[in-house]
């Protein structure tokens, strides 16, 4: 059973509950109030009659004396609607109004039962009785007179007020009624059913989104909603949120996939190269070794040399391969999370410690040390080896990509930061391809392909800056060179003071 088809059962059950337990509020409320203030109508009518009954001395038969009451001139009117009879409880008379007497029909009798009721006080009651399928609300009040000192009833007023109207109008009232709660119902019920699948339309939309996540149809499906924003709108609402961090997270993780593929792909092939030089210089030298031996005397100086160059590239491939599992390990454990241990450490004298060993770099551009005053007494928070290698990645950078000209490094100082900057007047790069120069195995262009190394030196400064909490600024132009500043945070005076006195 759908949720709209639940919501709308108890809708209906509930106000099916409310109408039935109204309607017949609502009856015995009208019933009880018509039927009182007709049976006070009719006891204030029959009181003034019981007042104006009159006692009557007669002769009977026998020529004894005998009492008889009787109604006055006015009550036996046909048009009051009311018809009266005096029961005389001595010789059993009846005196009725006319109108009883042309409708010829009996009151009930005053039988034991109704005496002792009206024995009681105030010595009058009310009952129905159905008389001729006709129901008549019939007042009953005795007649009392002293006899010997001594309070007796010698007679009983009957009142009767025939209540067909009355009840022909209650049950139409009960038709109504009935009628009324039925179409109530039956129209509440079909329009709660429409305002529930109208305000429940957006769990559809919900069910039919995730069905296409979950096929993995479309991820960029977003639910359909320009109500309100209340409970359904605001789940709506954080849905749709919740499906477009699954898309970002999905398409970081295709992004990851196809990284780690292009990566794995990458270094194959730069592993495979040094291999393939290696294997074929191994070759070469096991044929040549091979000759010599057989045949030592006649070796010549041009073998010995060739053999001397074999073996200066196999070491070459050698270190070059080192050099490139040593990156790859480092990338391995930025990948695992690897937390490097940081301590208060100096700037100034680090900075030109790697000043120094860069002058005796492999290199054809001049190297310039730049104005150092900027991190006088500057300390951060930070690991001495890997701060050293930060710097000497973009300082071997430059000399590789620079040919004439110059490579300098000085630095800067902003607010809580200090910044190292390298520049020099290399190749450059287009504006374009800098977000791509810190990727794995990344080369900017073709010359850059020519150049020796790995492709995975600015991944692993990347990866340092981020540990120290810094950032990289990059400033480039094709053809005029580029410039590097490496942005990290001064510790403060206090946690620099600490740090000294623990040591």
């Amino acid at each position: 059973m759908s949720i709209r088809l639940r919501l709308t059962l108890w809708y209906t059950g509930i106000l099916s509950v409310v109408l039935l337990l109204f309607g017949i509020g609502l009856y015995f409320f009208l019933y009880y109030y018509i039927y009182d203030d007709v049976a006070d109508v009719l006891k204030s009518e029959a009181d003034a009659v019981h007042s104006r009954i009159q006692l009557r001395p007669s002769l009977t038969l026998q020529g004894n004396l005998s009492l008889d009451l009787a109604l006055g001139d006015r009550d036996v009117l046909r048009n009051t609607g009311t018809y009266y009879q005096v029961v005389n409880m001595i010789n059993g008379r009846k005196n009725k109004s006319a109108n009883l007497e042309d409708l010829d029909i009996a009151l009930p009798e005053i039988n034991e039962e109704r005496q002792q009721l009206l024995a009681k006080f105030p010595y009058s009651f009310l009952e129905t009785a159905q008389i001729e399928n006709v129901e008549f609300l019939i007042y009953n009040k005795g007649i009392y007179a002293l006899q010997s000192n001594e309070r007796k009833m010698i007679g009983v007023l009957q009142a009767a007020l025939p209540m067909e109207q009355t009840a022909r109008y209650f049950r139409s009232l009960r038709v109504i009624l009935s009628f009324t709660v039925v179409l109530t119902i039956m129209l509440a019920a079909s329009l709660g059913y429409f305002l529930a699948r109208k305000a429940l339309r957006p769990i559809d939309q919900v069910i039919e989104a995730a069905g296409q996540i979950e096929k993995g149809a479309d991820l960029e499906k977003r639910i359909l909603y320009d109500g309100p924003q209340d409970e359904i709108g605001r789940l709506t609402s954080t849905i749709n949120g919740m499906l477009g961090r699954i898309q970002l997270a999905y398409d970081d993780l295709e992004e990851a996939y196809r990284a780690q593929r292009r990566f794995v792909s990458d270094a194959s092939h730069e592993l495979r190269t040094p291999l393939t030089t290696i294997r074929g210089n191994v070759d070469l030298l096991e044929k040549m070794w091979t000759a010599t031996s057989q045949n030592a005397e006649n070796a010549s100086q041009e073998q010995l040399e060739l053999s001397l160059e074999a073996m200066h590239d196999i070491a070459g491939e050698a270190a070059r391969m080192s050099r490139l599992v040593s990156d790859l390990l480092s990338l391995a454990r930025a990948d695992a999370g690897f937390e490097m241990t940081k301590e208060p450490l100096e700037l100034k004298p680090l900075v030109e410690e790697v000043a120094r060993k860069a002058q005796l770099l492999p290199r054809t551009a001049e190297w310039i040390t730049g104005d150092l005053s900027a991190i006088d007494g500057v300390f951060v928070n930070g690991n001495r080896d890997y701060l050293q290698q930060l710097l000497f990645i973009f300082v071997e950078n430059a000399f590789k990509y620079t040919d004439t000209g110059f490579v300098r490094m000085d630095t800067l100082k902003e607010k809580d930061q200090v910044g190292i900057r390298i520049e020099d007047t290399g190749i450059g790069m287009d504006k374009e391809e800098v977000p791509h120069i810190f990727e794995r195995f990344y080369r900017a262009d073709v010359s850059r392909g020519q150049k020796s190394g790995t492709g995975l030196g600015l991944s692993i400064a990347k990866w340092i800056i981020d540990e120290h909490q810094g950032s990289i600024e990059v400033k480039t132009r094709k053809g005029e060179g580029s410039t590097f500043v490496i942005w990290l945070p001064v510790l403060n005076q206090n946690s620099t003071s600490d740090a000294i006195l623990l040591s």
